[in-house]
């Protein structure tokens, strides 16, 4: 009988902990940092209660394919997952790091969340009902939720802190922040990754509505970092049941979001926890979507 999948929603390294997001923790060693992706999982800018079984490790292996799928584009912040390669510090931790963790390069990050949006969904369906546009960027009338646009367009939104929400900003805001020549820059790397992983995605039965990146400076130039076209990033629909005009079926986080519509919660602290369903759906749809991208099952 199979041993059932633990759940990981927090660690506690013996080593310094330089980063708790909203499902990494992050640690110092040495030149380099350890990215440790757990089960946690948020909605609404709350982590929820409950974890989804090898969530994280769906989250890093499928943004280990993507680094090297996109590699030819924009070179990553990865130096190793493999835990044999890792200092020896880290050796202790081999099991509970295994399959969910990466060593990788410090960089100075761009205090910016770099989103790309394909299909006009989520905060952008509700910003081009208020507006006519997303972002500054005026779009053709009479579009329709999940409606494809005439062209994939870069919105990016500010890098939230201590879980506080990411503000959609415009590019000359962006700009002033960070500089127009490297603005300029991640526009078009965001667009051409897109692109690339759009066409890729199509021909497994996937479309990518939208997702977001975060780059970095490092001393070969800007790098791709974080996390790369996960289900907790990006919007990945059933090509086969796409259908505009209404909200689509999708194997990202919707699911659980739909749920937590559903029983009305305030979105204020302390956030509920999830039904066994939902928490096994949840992690059933994570699985498929990796597996219909890599081509090959993810066993936990």
């Amino acid at each position: 009988m199979k041993a059932p999948v633990s759940t990981i929603t927090e660690t506690e390294l013996s080593l310094t902990l330089y980063a708790r997001g909203k499902v990494r923790d992050v640690y110092s060693v040495g030149e380099y940092l350890l990215i440790v992706a757990t089960d946690r999982i948020s909605a609404f800018d709350h982590v929820l209660a409950t974890g989804i079984p090898g969530k994280g490790k769906v989250l890093t292996q499928l943004s280990l394919f993507w680094f090297d799928f996109l590699n030819d584009l924009v070179p990553n912040h990865l130096i190793t997952a493999d835990v044999q390669e890792y200092p020896r510090e880290l050796r202790e931790y081999a099991a509970e790091l295994e399959g969910r963790s990466m060593l990788v390069k410090r960089a100075q990050m761009f205090p910016a969340e770099c989103v790309v949006r394909g299909y006009l969904s989520g905060s952008g369906w509700k910003d081009y009902l208020a507006t006519g546009a997303i972002c500054g960027i005026a779009l053709p009338p009479g579009l329709r939720e999940s409606e494809k646009l005439p062209e994939p367009i870069f919105t990016p939104a500010t890098k939230s802190q201590d879980g506080e929400h990411d503000v959609n900003i415009s590019f000359d805001e962006m700009a002033a922040r960070i500089g127009g020549h490297n603005a300029e820059r991640l526009r078009s790397l965001t667009l051409s990754i897109y692109r690339k992983a759009a066409d890729y995605a199509a021909q497994k039965g996937l479309i990518l509505a939208d997702t977001k990146f975060e780059f970095g400076i490092h001393a070969e130039g800007i790098i791709l970092a974080d996390e790369v076209l996960t289900p907790d990033s990006s919007r990945f629909w059933p090509l086969d049941q796409y259908e505009p005009g209404h909200s689509q079926p999708s194997f990202d986080k919707q699911y659980v979001r739909d749920y937590l519509e559903s029983i009305h919660w305030n979105k204020q602290a302390p956030a509920p926890a999830l039904p066994d369903q939902v928490v096994a759906r949840t992690q059933q749809k994570y699985l498929e979507a990796f597996r219909l991208l890599t081509g090959k099952p993810l066993v936990l």
